[in-house]
């Protein structure tokens, strides 16, 4: 598994529009996706360590997102035929466990990964209610150990939107496994 960081990316960068389908095959058009306040955006899947690692903190930072007018979507882009573990089949189970009440999308071909410049999972976004980026880094500044966690960036900058207060531009990259690309 090759460590990556995730790019710089120009805060105000408009959020590049998607249709995708979940792993059921209802299918979800961004637009949709917003609440009123914004859209968390997760490039994300089952098998990495890294992604594992910090999805149930995705999980409850959702659910208080979602009480301040901003929802949340997760997309996988790793499904390629060598990592059946994030399979839709698989997406279906880790939903279930996990009770992943916001949509997890599957990027068959990978096509909107590449439009976000993603980079690795999880690869976070920020987009506020006028579809520009406004955060873009890591959940918080220890993926591994939550209890040793001190800056909480992600929820800091929820908090900010969903306050219209300025968010900080210090913004540390979120790091994980390379997105697994299909030649």
């Amino acid at each position: 598994m090759a460590l990556l960081e995730s790019i710089r990316i120009s805060l105000g960068t408009k959020m590049p529009a998607f249709l995708l389908k979940d792993a059921n095959g209802k299918e979800y058009k961004s637009s949709k996706l917003y609440g009123e306040k914004g859209l968390l955006v997760i490039f994300t899947c089952n098998h990495c360590p890294y992604a594992q690692a910090v999805w149930e903190r995705i999980i409850k930072i959702s659910n208080q997102a979602k009480h301040l007018g901003i929802n949340t979507v997760a997309i996988n882009p790793n499904i390629n035929p060598d990592y059946p573990q994030d399979s839709p089949e698989e997406m279906k189970k880790l939903i279930k466990k996990l009770d992943i009440k916001f949509p997890y999308l599957v990027d068959e071909t990978q096509n909107v990964a590449r439009a976000f410049k993603a980079q690795c999972t999880p690869d976070i976004y920020l987009f506020n209610s006028k579809h520009d980026l406004v955060y873009h880094g890591r959940v918080d500044d220890n993926w591994q150990f939550p209890q040793k966690v001190t800056k909480h960036e992600l929820l800091a900058a929820i908090n900010a939107l969903a306050n219209d207060l300025e968010i900080s531009k210090q913004q540390y990259p979120s790091m994980g496994c390379s997105i697994k690309w299909r030649d």
